[in-house]
């Protein structure tokens, strides 16, 4: 599964105040046994859920953001299409032919979300939009989105923006590749902007404070930033991501490494070579490219691969988040759920801001 390393550095999420309180009555202070990846078909944690207070009333659920489960409920002419259905079709369909989709849809998420908010901006092309720069150059997904687009608007013309149906896209493919199942939420609008320039990603040198102070900025807290980067359990990366940490003669040489991975990284991405080979960002061989809890257990175990990765096991800020984390795929999927869904929520536009696409590709005003 692809996975490019800005999206890594992406998912290195979040807060500059550390927090873990909110995980520690979850889970028992002794190990535990290996964690049960959950099945497509298991009960989900619902994404309201709660690890303290009250549960939730009844009822659909209406985010702070003005988003809603039920959103299209009655809005197409013909008021019995089921709009959330034909995303999740079409989404099986295209999981179904390639199941590296889903480390590409959660880059493309993170990428278009961080920037002006989830506004489906980094979908359109031109030669200085969004996708022409740096770290977006080589996401991938569009063609997919246009595919389902286009499903929709056979049904429900001019109702279902973009952005609404990268973050369904989205949400289902975590849910068939093993992951957390919610119920994503909708009601946003396209964005009327989209520009290069605007783009301002973490970079993959930064270190764990420097990243917690970028998602800071986003009101995302460094508990969250651990669990967005448990996406990592998918998706590969190349040798120039890691090369560094193999070899003395570096000065970003890691001697902490586990010794049987370190071999098998050599083989791969041998010293002053150009070969940019690939390898998973997860190396338990029992992952199966399955949405769980392994990745922290590998980065415990110094089985980390990139070097941001492995310093959250190190780092005195996250490493016990990682270690809670790590002994319980359970906890990890219930706060998936709801890390994803405050992303999913970013700075979005509602009511009558911005626009409905017709083509996700372009701004309506270009069609005319």
């Amino acid at each position: 599964m692809r996975l490019h390393a800005y999206f890594i550095i992406g998912l290195i999420l979040v807060s500059g105040q550390y927090i873990v309180d909110s995980l520690a009555p979850a889970l028992a202070p002794a190990p535990a046994p290996a964690p049960t990846p959950v099945p497509v078909s298991a009960p989900a944690p619902s994404p309201n859920y709660r690890l303290f207070g009250p549960a939730p009333a009844p009822g659909p659920s209406i985010s702070a953001s003005g988003l809603r489960v039920d959103f299209y409920d009655g809005k197409c002419e013909n008021v019995v299409v089921d709009v959330k259905a034909i995303i999740l079709a079409k989404t099986q369909q295209f999981f179904r032919k390639d199941s590296t989709l889903l480390p590409a849809f959660l880059r493309l998420q993170f990428h278009d979300c961080f920037v002006n908010g989830c506004d489906a901006s980094l979908l359109i092309s031109g030669p200085s939009t969004e996708q022409r720069a740096g770290p977006n150059e080589t996401v991938r997904g569009y063609e997919v989105i246009e595919a389902i687009k286009a499903a929709v608007e056979a049904e429900c013309p001019g109702v279902v923006s973009c952005a609404d149906i990268t973050a369904a896209i989205t949400a289902y493919l975590l849910q068939l590749g093993g992951g957390p199942t919610y119920d994503p939420e909708m009601g946003r609008r396209d964005g009327l902007v989209s520009d290069a320039s605007n783009v301002n990603l973490p970079s993959p040198t930064m270190t764990v404070s420097e990243s917690a102070a970028y998602f800071a900025s986003r009101n995302f807290t460094t508990e969250e930033m651990v669990v967005l980067l448990g996406c990592h359990t998918v998706g590969i990366t190349h040798c120039k991501q890691f090369q560094n940490r193999l070899y003395t003669s570096s000065n970003q040489y890691d001697p902490q490494m586990d010794s049987n991975l370190r071999r098998q990284l050599e083989s791969l991405c041998p010293e002053n070579s150009n070969i940019d080979n690939i390898t998973p960002l997860n190396q338990d061989i029992t992952n199966n490219n399955t949405v769980d809890n392994t990745f922290y257990n590998q980065l415990r175990l110094d089985r980390g691969i990139l070097p941001f990765d492995q310093a959250l096991s190190r780092d005195p800020v996250t490493s016990d988040i990682v270690y809670k984390l790590s002994l319980n795929n359970t906890l990890f999927n219930i706060e998936l759920a709801k890390v994803m869904l405050k992303l999913q929520a970013f700075q979005v536009l509602t009511g009558d801001e911005g626009e409905i696409r017709e083509v996700c590709s372009e701004f309506n005003q270009n069609l005319l």
